[in-house]
């Protein structure tokens, strides 16, 4: 029986399973994982490690292929796409943010940020590009390359370029992980306020339980499997509950 499947929802998994390797090497990062990703809303992802958030994440934003069971973005099912056919939807359809920025350093901030644009052949939105770099304070560093930037810096022109394209949604994989507490929670308000003023989808992966408070939701994985979904969290709540995952 096929899952309804609301309109409202950005990303979504039906029976999600995932498996590396073959024989007695074989690990099952996910095990039967079902979930949906409301548009509009920050979710974040939270579990020990090795509990499978990074490729639920993954397969999720169609880095990965599962072993069974079936991944949506919006309305398209990405199971059985083509690799083009991926690519051309992550392009068009999603921003990635990432722990190491994963900025080109021969290019200036400006052109990182208009990167998806220029892969994908589409005209810049200028009204749209200037509310984001006003937003994120990048108007004076737009002309220096990353290696001219500070971390904090980086993150926000990473951010940026995942904005730029009004995707569907915005998958974040451990985005403060190489910034201090300070620079890290400047960060996490501007993925807060993507959400809140602009009506973004987030998908937030992260260890630290601080991060993931600034989500609507927190998702908490265990052993490859769903072991909790919190509405509405706190620090203290979601630490609270990852303990008690350490404890079962």
């Amino acid at each position: 029986m096929t899952m309804p499947r609301p309109a409202t929802l950005a990303a979504s998994a039906i029976d999600l399973t995932k498996t590396y390797g073959r024989g007695e090497a074989a690990v099952r990062a996910l095990d039967g994982v079902s979930v949906g990703i409301e548009t509009g809303r920050f979710t974040s992802i939270m579990g020990p490690s090795g509990s499978g958030k990074s490729t639920l994440m993954h397969l999720l934003a169609g880095l990965d292929t599962p072993t069974g069971g079936r991944t949506f973005l919006g309305d398209t099912e990405l199971t059985g796409l083509t690799d083009t056919q991926l690519t051309r939807l992550r392009r068009e359809s999603v921003g990635f943010v990432f722990q190491a920025f994963n900025l080109l350093p021969t290019l200036t901030a400006w052109q990182n940020i208009r990167l998806p644009l220029d892969l994908a052949g589409r005209g810049v939105e200028v009204e749209w590009e200037r509310t984001i770099i006003d937003a994120f304070g990048l108007g004076d560093r737009l002309a220096h390359r990353p290696g001219e930037l500070s971390g904090g810096q980086q993150q926000r022109v990473a951010l940026a370029r995942a904005l730029v394209t009004r995707p569907k949604v915005i998958f974040a994989d451990e985005p403060t992980g190489s910034l201090d507490s300070t620079t890290g929670a400047e960060v996490l308000a501007l993925l807060r306020r993507s959400v809140d003023e602009w009506g973004q989808t987030v998908v937030m992966v992260s260890h630290d339980a601080g991060a993931a408070a600034y989500g609507d939701r927190v998702i908490l994985l265990a052993d490859g499997q769903i072991a909790g979904d919190i509405v509405d969290p706190d620090a203290d709540t979601i630490v609270d509950a990852v303990r008690d995952l350490g404890r079962a």
